[in-house]
Parts: C-alpha cells; sequence; structure tokens
C-alpha cells in the first residue's frame, strides 16, 4: 500500500511550521525552548490532520516527555492508520548558538511500517551504492573504503567520510586518515549527517559510525527514497537498555538491520532547515514573508526534492508567525538603522 499523495503538503506544512517556532529561540542560548516550541507547534499540526496516527519515534517514553512521548495518538482519529516518527528540533545546541544544521525533522508511514527504534545508539554505515555487499557493518573499515574505491573506479584518497567528532570514533578516524579518505567530521546532526550520501552534490561517499537510534531510522526513510544502502545495529549496553528493548520487541540484541528491515514501506520524510546547513537553508524573514526550505521524499511518487515556501503573515499578534516575524523585524529595523548611523558617523568624520 502506499501514502496518499496529499498527506506530502499535509505533513511538509507540519516540518515548517516546527521549524519557524523554534526560529524564535535560535541564538538565544536556551535550547529547552527551542525545543519546546518545535514540539508544541509540531504537535497541534499534527492533531489537525485527518488521520489515526501513533508516535513510534518521538521525545521519549511517557515518563519522560509530556508531549509526542512514544505511544501518543495523534489526529482527528478519522482516516488511515499511521505511524509517526519525529525530531521535532535535531540539533538542539545549533538552534541555541545560532549554528549550522539545526532541523525539525517527521517521517510517517502505514501502521507497522517504521521501526518503533528505542532511546538508544546505533552502528551505522551507509552510501549510495546498491545493497550487495560492497559495505557492512561487520566488514573492517579498510575492507569498506577498498570496496567503496573499487566500485567507484576511485582511490581511497579521493573518497571522504562523514563521521560524528566523538572520542568513541578515534579509533575509526585515525584508520581512515590511515588511508587518506577526506573527512567531515560533525558535532551533532547525524539524520543530516548520514543524508549526505544521498546526492553526488554533497561530495560525501560514506557516513559511519555511532549516532542516535531513533535518528537512524529517521535518516533511513529519507535514503530509502533515494535506493540508498543503509544498516544499523542498535547498542544495548546496559541493563536499562535490554529491558527497554525487551519491551519493545527487539530479542535478537545484535540484529544487524538492514533498509527494508527499518522501513518496510512506503513513506513520506521531511526536513525543514531552521539555521543553515549541508543540506537546506534555514528559515529567513524578508517584508512580510518567511522563508522556509525543506527537503521531501515520498517513496512511491518517486518525489524526492528541496521546496522553498515563502509565506505571507499578517500581523495578528495572537498567531505565533506574527509574533515571530514582528520580533525579527524590529530586530531587522534596529540593525539597519545602527549600520546607516555608522555609515554616516565615517561620511561625517574629518580627515
Amino acid at each position: 500500500m502506499s501514502l496518499d499523495k496529499k498527506f506530502e503538503n499535509l505533513f511538509l506544512n507540519v516540518s515548517i511550521k516546527a521549524a519557524l517556532s523554534s526560529y524564535h529561540f535560535v541564538g538565544k542560548k536556551d535550547k529547552i525552548a527551542a525545543d519546546k516550541s518545535a514540539v508544541d507547534a509540531m504537535r497541534n499540526k499534527l492533531n489537525e490532520i485527518e488521520m489515526r496516527g501513533k508516535v513510534v519515534i518521538g521525545e521519549g517514553e511517557l515518563d519522560e516527555a509530556p508531549m509526542l512521548y512514544i505511544g501518543e495518538t495523534l489526529g482527528t482519529m478519522n482516516g488511515p492508520e499511521l505511524d509517526i516518527a519525529v525530531d521535532p528540533l535535531e540539533g538542539t545546541n545549533f538552534a541555541a548558538n545560532n549554528l549550522p544544521g539545526a532541523l525539525s525533522v517527521i517521517a510517517v508511514a502505514e501502521k507497522s511500517n517504521l521501526f518503533s527504534a528505542p532511546e538508544t545508539y546505533m552502528n551505522k554505515i551507509s552510501a549510495n551504492v546498491p545493497s550487495d555487499g560492497i559495505i557492512d557493518l561487520d566488514y573492517s573499515v579498510k575492507k569498506n573504503i577498498s570496496n567503496l574505491a573499487d566500485y567507484k573506479n576511485k582511490q581511497p584518497n579521493e573518497l571522504s567520510a562523514c563521521i560524528l567528532d566523538r572520542p568513541r570514533h578515534k579509533k575509526i578516524i585515525e584508520e581512515l586518515r590511515n588511508l587518506k579518505v577526506n573527512l567531515k567530521l560533525i558535532s551533532d546532526g547525524d539524520v543530516s549527517g548520514a543524508l549526505l550520501v544521498s546526492d553526488k552534490k554533497y561530495n560525501i561517499d560514506i557516513f559511519m559510525g555511532i549516532g542516535g537510534g531513533p535518528e537512524g531510522v529517521l535518516a533511513a526513510s529519507a535514503l530509502d527514497a533515494f535506493d540508498c544502502f543503509f544498516q544499523g545495529r542498535f547498542i544495548f549496553d546496559n541493563e536499562n537498555d535490554v529491558n527497554r528493548a525487551k519491551k519493545m520487541g527487539i530479542d535478537d540484541l545484535n540484529k544487524k538491520y538492514l533498509l527494508n528491515e527499518i522501513i518496510t514501506g512506503d513513506s513520506i520524510f521531511c526536513a525543514t532547515g531552521i539555521t543553515n546547513g549541508g543540506i537546506v537553508s534555514g528559515i529567513k524573514i524578508e517584508e512580510n514573508n518567511y522563508i522556509s526550505e525543506t527537503l521531501i521524499t515520498h517513496k512511491s511518487t518517486n518525489l524526492k526534492k528541496i521546496i522553498n515556501n515563502v509565506n505571507d503573515v499578517k500581523f495578528d499578534m495572537d498567531t505565533e508567525e506574527s509574533q515571530i516575524l514582528f520580533e525579527q523585524l524590529i530586530i531587522n529595523v534596529i540593525g539597519l538603522y545602527k549600520f546607516e548611523t555608522f555609515v554616516e558617523h565615517l561620511i561625517d568624520k574629518p580627515g
């Protein structure tokens, strides 16, 4: 079964609204407020959709998150049953400190077609190659790079790898450097990191390393539309993680999951930029408009593109969008006034 094409715009609007709400807190050093704003906006928009939705990947379990928790039901309770995976604000530190890479992310599939990932780490590997043994989590770093170089008819020093810059990856990073592979080290945001293999324009040949399990499932939804290769293995290194996995029906704790085991049917994926990043640009405010950029994919319709949205916002101060717009315009006007005053001072300055 395929998801109705009408859901593309509906879920696109969900990620845009969440991004815009979080944008209000960009650079304000409050990652909790930035995340909460995105969560509130995303949840409100999801509850307007004609569906019987259930969160399979969210902000945590019921006792950890008041909204968008795993198992929460969303929508009008009319329409198809859908699995929903969300990361309303990927890159909380990016947003709080006005750094590149903050995103609002959502993936949707029919019931039981999205893997319900536990809140634990996952060892991942992805590349834009066929799933025929070219790369594999069980291969050594050297073998993965050698196989990938052969497949792409390149030398290892012509390949580029993306990996989270973490102490746990010290050995992998050293091996990649010894092989002369070009490195893109990222501080956070392993959804967008994994997606860099989806298109040649990003110049990333392979993504590897340990990151969040839920983020792995979100990335897999988009990578599936691009026909990329993805593998993931969850890491259960304490009793709580093991118990949580068993509660979610995971019996084989060492299983290596292929992409078609994580996304077992049609899915829609949306990632809207909050701050500028490698995949999409961030929110911009221009006059009475806010401009957003979203990567959207829908496997069954072969949709995989970046969409720019320009939305007119009227000054109804009861709406969150208008409050954000008004505040940003005031900031812009003050900044322009200061700049013009500075220029006038330089012009009038003697000598």
